[in-house]
């Protein structure tokens, strides 16, 4: 384990357990060694602080390359976090950049890497559970790895989106046992069977009331109804 990593592992660790006294269930699910993909809801951007703290291994997140090139004080900061916790940039955002991700993590798996992966691709909007992307079975089987499925829970209390300073509440996460998957990766209809079971198991952890839709489509949704339920309000007020 890195130098830097195990150093702000040392530090934080006390930190998180005095503050946010996490609640964790499950997390002997996690093998020891060999290659693993933790799969876990996503509801905050400190998922990505709490759960790799309290993994005995490192967790080498795929995460956004947003992250690392927001601007402000507020950019740096998680700039420097995820590059201290060892997080990969990656672009999320679809098609050949997409795949560019997916072969960033193979290659991680194929050294026996532990990584995590949000396979609603982004933060839900609104507490619920969104539709997987397929590229975590196609991950899965062609590295071999077991799924560990993962529910956090209260971040988006303690770390709401726009929110730089967490509020102290405690956090918890309950790690599920481990999945394994073997199949033919160019056949869709079983990467999306897949997908689902690993959503399936992540919805039965968690709790949440999960929706059929992509998280990046109800973003969009929402964003447009609360444009139009501003723009109604300014009407009223006129």
């Amino acid at each position: 384990m890195p130098v830097v990593y195990q150093a702000l592992k040392s530090f934080l660790i006390p930190i998180l357990t005095l503050l946010f006294r996490p609640k964790v269930t499950g997390l002997r699910n996690v093998p020891q060694s060999g290659p693993v993909i933790i799969a876990s809801n996503h509801l905050s951007f400190s998922d990505s602080i709490f759960m790799p703290l309290v993994v005995p291994r490192k967790v080498t997140f795929l995460a956004k390359s947003e992250y690392f090139t927001s601007p402000g004080i507020k950019g740096f900061i998680k700039k420097i976090t995820f590059i201290a916790l060892g997080q990969v940039p990656v672009d999320r955002s679809g098609g050949r950049r997409s795949e560019a991700a997916l072969l960033t993590g193979l290659d991680l798996l194929a050294g026996g890497a532990c990584i995590g992966i949000y396979p609603e691709g982004t933060r839900s909007p609104d507490g619920k559970l969104y539709k997987g992307r397929t590229g975590i079975a196609r991950m899965a089987i062609e590295s071999g790895a077991a799924i560990v499925p993962v529910a956090m829970f209260n971040t988006a209390e303690i770390q709401p989106t726009g929110q730089v300073v967490p509020k102290v509440q405690r956090v918890e996460m309950i790690f599920g046992e481990p999945l394994y998957y073997k199949g033919d990766t160019s056949d869709l209809k079983v990467l999306r069977e897949i997908t689902d079971e690993i959503m399936n198991k992540i919805q039965e952890l968690s709790g949440q009331e999960y929706v059929d839709m992509y998280a990046s489509e109800a973003k969009i949704i929402l964003m447009k109804k609360r444009r139009e339920e501003a723009k109604e309000k300014k009407h009223e007020e006129g």
